[in-house]
């Protein structure tokens, strides 16, 4: 994955989390809080957030050190942890599937392998 590859999708992951963000603080709150999943919902858009942040660092330190090439399996595990782990958690809150609460610990193990490569890949520097 490239560093310019890596920053655009830090941009999409961020404008994102805050339109989801906002819509559902104010427009679905209500509709949360009544469902007990307001927790779950600020849970998932915290993750999504930290994510973003992470990547956009990964991917502004590959673009003054293109060598550092393991970066982009970094930003990969980062990437599908926060589809599975946030994604999961967004349609539990919106469909009320109880059973895609499974789910996200595959992306939060996702997320953590983001962090040890990140690591491995921190020997380089």
């Amino acid at each position: 994955m490239t560093a310019r590859l890596i920053i655009q999708i830090a941009a999409l992951l961020g404008g994102s989390g805050v339109a989801i963000g906002a819509f559902g603080a104010h427009g679905l709150r209500k509709m949360l809080e009544a469902s007990g999943r307001f927790d779950t919902f600020e849970t998932a858009v915290r993750y999504q957030f930290y994510h973003t942040l992470a990547l956009l660092a990964v991917g502004i330190l590959l673009a003054f050190r293109p060598d550092l090439k393991s970066l982009g399996t970094t930003a990969w595990l980062w990437l599908g942890g926060v589809l599975i782990f946030s994604g999961s958690l967004y349609t539990l809150c919106f469909t009320g599937i109880t059973k895609l609460g499974a789910v996200a610990p595959i992306g939060g193990l996702l997320l953590i392998a983001g962090w040890i490569s990140l690591l491995l890949a921190a020997r380089q520097v």
